[in-house]
């Protein structure tokens, strides 16, 4: 099975999908609790989502894998992105819910974690690099989207309901004002969804790491509650209600690919 599968597109615009993968190897499945095999945590159908980003000239980069085999959004040495606050790890033993992954005593080792580092994480991390690289030497300049999603209500996580779209800057670091400015410009005008701003999410590693706007590299991170596109009990994909979720997703590219 391949690692990752990249599209290369022929804008400067790079859809990054750290957590749609859904696989996980039979050896380790078999260490995890029956919940967790249902692999919950997934960024359920965002490749499907975002399809239509190939339209538009991007390039595409998902994992096969699941955030429970790596997490590709954190700092290989599983340096905390939210100190003080309930998250998950690089190799991550406990679920959204706070219920273990692992059945008790099966939870990864130190190296066993460096074995997945280098065997799941370091091949995607150097194709994104290096896909960066190429746009950035083709048009001087190129914006890295970390499309996510999640269940709208995960009281581990944050309080409440999460609003609709949750765009994350590293608090403006990882962008130019500019564009953050245009980006929250499509979201103040949506009358049907709510969003935030460097809210509980204000990106993770890929966003915080990549993001070096003064050299060319912008990195943008949009968390989306999943509700407003699949049924969150089920997993199952709600085309309709997908629809109007891409309008406002191809807008936000539109601004990206505009700058």
């Amino acid at each position: 099975m391949d690692i990752y599968t990249l599209h290369r597109g022929t804008t400067p615009l790079l859809v990054s999908l750290p957590h749609d993968g859904t696989a996980v190897p039979a050896d380790l499945a078999a260490r995890m609790t029956p919940e967790a095999r249902r692999i919950p945590d997934t960024d359920w159908h965002v490749s499907r989502l975002y399809a239509f980003a190939h339209e538009l000239g991007a390039s595409m980069i998902v994992p096969a894998h699941s955030r429970y085999v790596v997490d590709l959004n954190r700092p290989s040495d599983n340096a905390s992105l939210y100190p003080g606050q309930n998250t998950t790890g690089l190799c991550p033993v406990v679920q959204f819910s706070g219920e273990p992954i692992y059945q008790a005593g099966e939870e990864p080792q130190p190296d066993e974690i460096a074995t997945r580092v280098e065997r799941y994480w370091k091949p995607y991390h150097d194709a994104l690099a290096a896909e960066i690289a190429r746009l950035r030497a083709a048009y001087g300049r190129v914006v890295v989207w970390e499309g996510h999603s999640i269940r709208s209500i995960v009281p581990f996580l944050f309080d409440g309901r999460l609003p609709d779209f949750n765009l994350g800057t590293a608090d403006g670091a990882s962008c130019s004002s500019a564009l953050q400015k245009r980006l929250v410009g499509v979201l103040a005008a949506q009358r049907n969804h709510t969003h935030v701003v460097n809210g509980r999410f204000k990106g993770g590693y890929i966003t915080r790491h990549y993001g070096r706007p003064r050299d060319g590299v912008e990195a943008v991170q949009l968390e989306l509650a999943q509700l407003n596109y699949m049924d969150e009990a089920t997993f199952g994909y709600l085309p309709e209600r997908a629809v109007a979720t891409q309008a406002v997703l191809r807008a936000l590219l539109g601004e990206c690919l505009g700058a």
